[in-house]
């Protein structure tokens, strides 16, 4: 593998802001690979897969809007995903990675969703898509089923009010202790990863100093907050990250409908803790095993089937001529890129090779 050195840094402006972007090794006529990372981190956390592309890709790990060392302008939560991913779209246009072979986007968890979003707007830049750990395509939180109807009209339970008021305040203060459960270290190791994992020292210096870069505010993470009187009291705002994924605004099922069609691949580990049908980040499966009082019961609030609706918009997309295939990865949580490299790595090459 290329030295850490052979990536470059630098800052590209764009028709929309001024992106920052991690390049790996590669020419100008080798097929894109960017990376999309998700919520709470940067493309920073893409380093080691800049370096491990096979011959013939190059890597590129942008920041998003209002992470990493990208600009921080507010996110309009009512566009849903379409803040990040018209974003994308100025990147690519600016860097003139339209203009070659296909691209291959790789989306991990919210990155997922939004890489998915980039894909219905511009079907025709895109050779294949990874899907890692992605977010349902109907949002965080707040639905009911597999089809993303909502458990109340005003989709209470989901955005911005919903993140711990512990774990921001220490985001804020770039409090690197151990000594709660809700400093950034202990969340990132407690649910990014399946434990015992950890990553090396370095390494998670590296990701805290890159998760501490982001901007926290009402436009940006986590967003603004809306009172509700449906439980647990909260509702969607209009600005900021966890209400442009809420699925008041975030609505990617379009996506089964896409044409032309890129090859999918998804991509998840067995034991995720974030996205999945009993996540430990969902109101209604908190409320079902009593950490949040009120629970209405599963009648009302069932936990969100996040795993369940990806499998059925992808299916919904095979009925219609696309491929997809779903690798799960046993004894792995949020982040197979960084748990299972090896693994990762092989399903990545085949799957780019495959294109």
């Amino acid at each position: 593998m290329p030295a850490d050195d052979a990536i470059t840094s630098r800052k590209v402006k764009t028709s929309r802001l001024t992106m920052h972007v991690l390049e790996g090794p590669g020419t100008a006529s080798d097929r894109p690979v960017l990376f999309v990372h998700g919520n709470v981190s940067s493309g920073s956390f893409f380093r080691r897969e800049l370096l491990s592309l096979p011959a013939g890709f190059r890597g590129l790990a942008p920041d998003l809007r209002s992470y990493g060392k990208t600009e921080a302008l507010p996110i309009d939560a009512t566009r849903g995903l379409r803040d990040w991913a018209d974003d994308l779209h100025s990147l690519i246009e600016a860097l003139g990675l339209h203009q070659g072979p296909k691209l291959v986007l790789l989306g991990w968890s919210v990155g997922g969703a939004v890489v998915l979003q980039y894909a219905v707007d511009h079907p025709e830049h895109v050779a294949g898509l990874v899907l890692e750990a992605p977010m349902s395509p109907y949002g965080f939180g707040g639905t009911r089923d597999l089809v993303g109807t909502p458990c109340f009209p005003d989709f209470a339970g989901s955005g911005g009010a919903g993140v711990n008021p512990d774990f921001l305040a220490r985001l804020g203060r770039k409090d690197r202790s151990e000594e709660v459960p809700t400093t950034p270290r202990n969340i990132m190791r407690a649910f990014y990863f399946k434990p015992p994992f950890r990553l090396s020292e370095e390494e998670e210096e590296r990701a805290l100093d890159s998760t501490f870069e982001m901007t926290l505010g009402d436009g940006h993470y986590p967003g603004s907050a809306a009172t509700s009187e449906n439980w647990p009291g909260f509702a969607p705002g209009m600005q900021g990250t966890n209400n442009a994924i809420s699925p008041k605004y975030c609505n990617v099922s379009s996506f089964a409908q896409t044409q032309p069609q890129p090859k999918v691949l998804w991509l998840r580990g067995s034991d995720d803790q974030i996205v999945s049908d009993t996540s430990l980040f969902d109101m209604s499966f908190l409320g079902q095993i009593g950490a949040v009082p009120g629970w209405p019961g599963a009648s009302v609030c069932p936990p969100q089937p996040m795993v369940g609706q990806m499998r059925a918009v992808l299916d919904a997309y095979r009925a219609k001529g696309g491929q997809y295939e779903e690798r799960v990865l046993a004894d792995c949580g949020h982040s197979p890129h960084l748990e299972k490299p090896e693994a990762f790595d092989a399903a990545l090459r085949q799957f780019l090779q495959s294109l």
